[in-house]
C-alpha cells in the first residue's frame, strides 16, 4: 500500500521527463510534514539520478499549493502547537536548496493558488508557466511573521526587481497571472486547460539538449547570478563551455546542424 506521503506526492516518469504532482487537491495541495520530507528526499536524490533530465512540478486539482497546512499543527483546542510546527517544517529550507542544487531544470506549472511555501517552491524552479487562474502571494507577512522566508528575499528581487519584490513581501498582496508575466515572474500565461501541454512543450525543447549541456547551463546560471564582475562570469561560462566542447556531444551537435537533422545526444 502507498504511504501517505507517496499518495500526496505522485511521481511519474515518461522517458527522461519526471513529473512531480502535489496531490492533496481537497486541501489545495497544502504541504504536510510528510510531503515536505518526501519532496526534500526526491529533489535531493535527483543529483544522482541519470535517468531524469527534466522535471515538471505541478499541483493536482484547482491550484498549485496553498502553502503549509497549518491545520496539521493545531491542538484539539485549536491552539498552535509550536514544537510540532517547528519539527514539521524543519526540512522546508532543505527542500528549496535541493531544488536549486539538483542538476535537472525544473518547470513549475502554476494554476490557482500558489501561496507562502507554495509560492517559494515555484520561485525555486527554473522556469514558471502560469495558467490564467494563477494567483500568487507571500502569505507569511499576513500571518504576523517576516515576509522573508524560504528564499523569497533572494529570488524575488532578482526576478522582478526590488520595488515589486518589496511591494509583494511587505503587503502579502496577490499577483495574478497577467501581471506576473508582465514583470517577468513567469515565462508565459496559457489557459488552464493548456497548462500541461505547455509544460510538455517546454520540457521537450529542453530534452533536445545534451544532458551535460543542460546540467552545466543550470549550474552556471545559478553561479553567475551571484557574481557582479563580468570577467568572473565569463570565466564561469568558459569553464562550463570548455567541458562541453571537449566531450562527444559537441561533435554530434555540429554534424547534426550541418546535416539539417536533430542531434542524438547522450
Amino acid at each position: 500500500m502507498p504511504t501517505e506521503n507517496e499518495e500526496s506526492v505522485v511521481l511519474t516518469r515518461k522517458g527522461e521527463l519526471l513529473t512531480i504532482v502535489l496531490n492533496r487537491p481537497e486541501r489545495h495541495n497544502a504541504l504536510t510534514s510528510a510531503m515536505i520530507t518526501r519532496l526534500a528526499t526526491v529533489f535531493g536524490e535527483l543529483e544522482e539520478d541519470p535517468d531524469a533530465r527534466v522535471v515538471i512540478l505541478r499541483g493536482a486539482g484547482a491550484g498549485f499549493s496553498a502553502g503549509v497546512d497549518i491545520a496539521e499543527y493545531l491542538t484539539t483546542e485549536g491552539a498552535l502547537d509550536r514544537d510540532n510546527l517547528d519539527a514539521g517544517i524543519a526540512r522546508l529550507p532543505e527542500l528549496v536548496l535541493a531544488m536549486r542544487r539538483c542538476p535537472q531544470p525544473i518547470v513549475a506549472l502554476m494554476h490557482g493558488a500558489a501561496c507562502g511555501a507554495g509560492f517559494a517552491l515555484a520561485l525555486a524552479a527554473d522556469v514558471r508557466i502560469a495558467g490564467r487562474s494563477a494567483r500568487m502571494n507571500d502569505a507569511f507577512i499576513r500571518l504576523g511573521v517576516s515576509g522573508c522566508e524560504l528564499g523569497l528575499s533572494y529570488f524575488l528581487p532578482r526576478i522582478v526587481g526590488m520595488s515589486i519584490a518589496s511591494e509583494l513581501m511587505l503587503t502579502g498582496r496577490f499577483i495574478d497571472a497577467e501581471r506576473a508575466v508582465a514583470v517577468g515572474l513567469v515565462s508565459s500565461v496559457v489557459d488552464d486547460e493548456e497548462l500541461d501541454a505547455a509544460g510538455i512543450e517546454m520540457a521537450t525543447d529542453m530534452l533536445v539538449a545534451s544532458r551535460l549541456g543542460l546540467r552545466l547551463t543550470k549550474e552556471t546560471l545559478r553561479s553567475a547570478r551571484d557574481v557582479d564582475d563580468l570577467s568572473e562570469v565569463i570565466a564561469l561560462e568558459w569553464r562550463a563551455q570548455r567541458e562541453c566542447l571537449l566531450g562527444d556531444n559537441f561533435g554530434e551537435g555540429l554534424q547534426a546542424f550541418l546535416a539539417g537533422r536533430r542531434a542524438e545526444f547522450d
